[in-house]
Order: C-alpha cells, then sequence, then structure tokens
C-alpha cells in the first residue's frame, strides 16, 4: 500500500518514471484499445505511450505491451472498469484463481502459502501477471489426470505467454496425455483464430515486428529490466557472453531439461516428482523469465514438501530446495545490483537435481518391489 501510495504523487504517478499499479498499465491500457477498436495503437511505440501518459500522466517511462493479441482478448473485460478500481479486480482475481488451484494442491495451509509467497508480493507491487500464470499452468498440472480436458484448456490460454509452455508439450507426449494435447492445441487454435477475427492480421503481424524490438532491447541487449531476469541466458550475457553463445548455453539446459522430463513423464513417475519438473525445468529451459514469474514456485514448493514424504533423501535437502525456489524473487534484484551479475540458474539447479534424485530413487524402489 505504501508503494502504491508513493506512486500518486504526480497524477497516478510517482513523478519520476513509474505509473499507479506499474506494470499493469499495460494491460488495462491494452484492453482498453482493443474494446475501443484501436488495437493497431497497443503495438505502436509512441501511441501507446501517448495513451498510457493521459490515463495515468506523464511522468512514466516507456512502458510497453510485450504480449500477442490473444491477451487482448482474455483481458477486454477489465477495460469495463475505470483504472485504479481495475488494479484491484485484477490482483484480486488473479490471486483468488492461483489460491484455488494451490488449494488442489497444498490443501488448508494454502491460503497461507498463496499470501506469503515472496513472489505473490514482487507479482503485487508490479501489478503483473505471475498469479495468472501460476494459476493456469499448476492448476492445468493438477489436473491432468483428474480432468485432462480441463486441463488442456487451461495448458492451451498459455499461448498468451508461450515461453512458459515449453515444457509442457514434452511432458504431455511423452506421458501420452493425448486428451490434454488435443484439448491444448485446439484451445490454442481458437484463441489465435478469435482474435485474428476481431483484431484483424495485421495486428499479429505489428506484434511479430514489435516484439522482434523488445527481444534485442529488453533480453539479447541486456539494456532493459536484465537485473529481474532469472533465466540461464541472462546469466552467460552478464558473465560476458555473446549471445550467440547465451543461445547456446540455454539451448543445452533446456535439451537437459526436456530429456529428464520427458523421461519422468515416459516412466509415470508420481505426480508431485513429474509436476515439479515440469515447473523447475521451464525456468532453467526458457531465455526470459523474471522475478514476478516464480509465483508457479509455490506449486513447486508443496510437490516437493509431497515427495519428501516418501523418500529416503535427508530433509535438509528439500528444505533447502523449497527455500531456493521461495527466496529467489526477494534476492534476485538486489544481487544482480550489487554484482552485475545475474544468479537465477544457481537457485534452480540444486532443486532440479534434487527432482532428478527423486525419480531415480522411485525408479529404484519399484525395481525392488518388481523383483521380488
Amino acid at each position: 500500500m505504501v508503494d502504491l501510495l508513493g506512486r500518486t504523487r504526480v497524477g497516478l504517478t510517482d513523478g519520476i518514471r513509474s505509473p499507479f499499479g506499474d506494470d499493469f498499465i499495460n494491460y488495462w491500457s491494452g484492453a482498453y484499445l482493443a474494446l475501443h477498436g484501436r488495437a493497431a495503437e497497443v503495438y505502436d511505440f509512441a501511441a501507446f505511450h501517448d495513451f498510457e501518459t493521459s490515463v495515468v500522466g506523464p511522468h512514466i517511462d516507456l512502458y510497453h505491451y510485450s504480449y500477442p493479441p490473444v491477451l487482448l482478448l482474455l483481458t477486454a473485460p477489465l477495460a469495463l472498469v475505470p483504472y485504479v478500481p481495475a488494479l484491484f479486480v485484477w490482483l484480486a482475481s488473479t490471486w483468488y484463481g492461483f489460491y484455488r488451484a494451490l488449494k488442489l494442491a497444498a490443501g488448508d495451509n494454502a491460503l497461507l502459502l498463496s499470501l506469503a509467497a515472496p513472489a505473490m508480493f514482487i507479482n503485487a507491487i508490479g501489478g503483473q501477471n505471475g498469479a495468472l500464470t501460476a494459476g493456469v499452468l499448476g492448476g492445468g498440472l493438477l489436473l491432468v489426470d483428474r480432468r485432462p480436458t480441463l486441463a488442456g484448456v487451461l495448458f492451451g490460454l498459455l499461448v498468451y505467454k508461450p515461453h512458459l509452455a515449453l515444457m509442457l508439450p514434452v511432458a504431455m507426449i511423452a506421458g501420452r496425455r493425448w486428451r490434454v494435447v488435443m484439448a491444448a492445441a485446439v484451445t490454442a487454435l481458437l484463441l489465435i483464430c478469435a482474435s485474428t477475427i476481431v483484431f484483424g492480421p495485421a495486428v499479429w503481424a505489428e506484434y511479430q515486428h514489435h516484439v522482434s524490438v523488445l527481444r534485442t532491447v529488453i533480453l539479447e541487449d541486456g539494456s532493459g529490466v536484465w537485473h529481474r531476469m532469472i533465466s540461464v541466458f541472462v546469466s552467460v550475457r552478464r558473465l560476458g557472453g555473446t549471445v550467440e553463445l547465451s543461445y547456446a548455453v540455454q539451448g543445452v539446459f533446456a535439451l537437459a531439461a526436456a530429456l529428464v522430463i520427458g523421461w519422468s513423464w515416459l516412466r509415470d513417475d508420481p505426480a508431485p516428482i513429474r509436476n515439479a519438473l515440469v515447473v523447475v525445468g521451464t525456468c532453467l529451459a526458457t531465455p526470459y523469465l523474471q522475478d514476478y514469474d516464480l509465483v508457479i514456485g509455490a506449486f513447486a514448493v508443496v510437490w516437493l514438501k509431497n515427495a519428501q514424504q516418501h523418500s529416503q533423501i535427508s530433509a535438509h535437502w528439500f528444505d533447502a530446495g523449497a527455500a531456493m525456489l521461495l527466496l529467489l524473487p526477494l534476492m534476485a534484484a538486489s544481487l544482480a545490483k550489487l554484482s552485475g551479475l545475474a544468479f537465477g540458474p544457481l537457485f534452480f539447479i540444486p532443486p532440479f537435481i534434487l527432482l532428478g534424485a527423486l525419480s531415480m530413487e522411485h525408479r529404484r524402489a519399484y525395481s525392488t518391489i518388481l523383483a521380488r
């Protein structure tokens, strides 16, 4: 609340660079423009900035809309509410969806964890979509075996943020979850077609050009919010690696993650292990990952603790892995600013190794039972 009040010094801004609600200005502005037949302005840097300053005031940096037109459809209802109340509708509704999904995994502990997870705090301050993504991805993984069609629909919604769905095809195909695959593909295709019909194909072309510029400025050049980026790619870039080397190293990590995840789902490991592998593996596989995206880490923490109940591995390893996933969002930006480096992968690798060890332990135990 103090942070929000600090962004009302000059209009709905802090008088320097940030608006009330921070990145939520992008979501609401995109929804408003799309709802009023002005979707083309969303991917025009100058026009979009002009509209945003008309909403909150001129004292803000150049904010941008980095999502495909599908998200304009999904968030259109936000534009039916004025900007300030829409922010609270956004934060409350996305948190509630996250909480309801987490409750499927954590039971009575879900409420406290959904409110206390550091990434949730980072996400709320930034007016971001981490809770929405976590609810969709985590909820989908929990429903894969119970309600596969609904799980596929949830996964299909991630077409708005496809870089966080990189490992889902690997897991679903290796696990032979064909109903999930079909439902996800149909959902994604329908959303793409609907956005094309509503906004026109030209908007998709503008989006492609827009996102190529953002990829260069924010990710490859590192002149954007690099200190909040926690991917392997950004870590290599901060160590002085070229763009080509950084992509190559990122590719190696992605391949390793895909192999472990695919093997786990192929052998049908217990759900906590294979689900947590998808989450942590995705964090190692995607080149674009920010601190607020780790709201999904709450699910991985719950699944780690569930897997601990049937493991002979020391509890200290589970505690350390959970702590790494929970604390990274709080520490990433500070560590980066102090050192000039990005340490994100160092927080993901140990939990991923632990999950791989759990998978091997389960396989050995299963083999022993079959041998008797």
